[in-house]
């Protein structure tokens, strides 16, 4: 899911400076109401200098509506570059892999043996026979949420901050879960649990998956406005390598002369015309840069049964699943 961007107000703005600043080892203080005095060195410092020098500045947050030519080193405004330097010197050197959780919302008891085949027969539409060969038992079914600030590189560059969650080890997106994490109560006393080994090349491969769903339809957009303008850009080279090639043509059926010559040109004009457009195709490329600031795993109740299932051109199968209430779906475990 996108997370709506915060509308830039000056004070929550200069709060974000005061508290980013202070936590990276700068002195600061309010002269007034849109002013932050600041002494920086070390870390905090380098927002000004790669060196980590010691450097002071008044810090002025204009209004959004302001008008007039910026200091990007001591006004801070919409989409100051400052601002960015702040939130990258803020992240950790090393992303930690967070666990949580989740208390049970639900009932306390097992879904009822008719509801659960129901829901499974919708999941997996080509069950032919399903049966349950055991009872019901308490489980928990992990998924990993992530928080990546999705950058996409195009003739306009676009930046967007995703929140995706994958059901683990089936890879399915789970569009709930990342929209009501945020909204999710913690279980006060957790039990032991026996979290999934992070698997770096199998997880990668799910987020890529998930962020290319979640960005799909944003992509389709700049896309079609990718196509058009390069469509725009290689009619415009290919009707003027065509006029060239024609005057030259031309030339060429007046003398014999002229035509050994005017051979090599021709030549070298298709291999121009050939490297233009070439040059465009990789103009008008798009490249999302996914950059990750969080990951957790979240473990939630779920119900784990033992079944004995027949699909369409499959062998019986007796699979162990886990229902999860929250989603109302089935997990295979393999």
């Amino acid at each position: 899911m996108k997370l709506p961007r915060l509308p830039y107000e000056t004070g929550a703005v200069l709060d974000f400076y005061e508290d980013g600043l202070t936590a990276l080892g700068a002195l600061c203080a309010r002269p007034w109401h849109d002013r932050l005095d600041v002494v920086a060195e070390g870390r905090a410092a380098t927002l000004w200098n790669a060196a980590g020098a010691l450097h002071a500045a008044e810090l002025q947050f204009t209004a959004p509506d302001a008008a007039g030519m910026r200091d990007a080193a001591r006004e801070v405004f919409p989409g100051s570059p400052l601002t960015f330097r702040l939130a990258e010197a803020l992240r950790p050197t090393a992303l930690a892999l967070e666990r949580v959780v989740l208390a049970a919302t639900g009932p306390a008891h097992p879904p009822d043996v008719a509801v659960a085949e129901k829901l499974w027969r919708v999941q997996f539409e080509d069950t032919k026979r399903w049966r349950l060969t055991g009872p019901f038992t308490a489980d928990f079914h992990v998924s990993l949420v992530a928080l990546a600030r999705c950058e996409i590189q195009a003739i306009d560059q676009h930046w967007a901050l995703r929140r995706v969650a994958i059901s683990l080890p089936d890879g399915f997106l789970d569009e709930g879960l990342a929209r009501e994490i945020g909204f999710a109560r913690a279980a006060p006393e957790p039990p032991p649990l026996s979290w999934p080994t992070p698997d770096l090349a199998s997880w990668s491969a799910l987020l890529q998956g998930a962020l290319l769903g979640d960005l799909a339809d944003e992509l389709a957009g700049i896309r079609a406005r990718q196509e058009q303008r390069l469509r725009r850009e290689l009619d415009r080279i290919d009707a003027y390598f065509e006029t060239y090639v024609a005057e030259l043509s031309a030339r060429a059926s007046r003398s014999a002369t002229v035509a050994a010559k005017t051979a090599d040109r021709l030549a070298a004009t298709r291999a121009e015309h050939a490297r233009h457009r070439a040059d465009q195709v990789a103009r008008h490329e798009i490249t999302v840069h996914p950059h990750l600031d969080a990951l957790l795993l979240v473990a939630e109740p779920a119900w784990c049964a033992p079944l004995h299932v027949e699909r369409a051109h499959r062998a019986p199968e007796t699979p162990v699943a886990r229902y999860v209430p929250r989603a109302r779906r089935w997990v295979l475990t393999g």
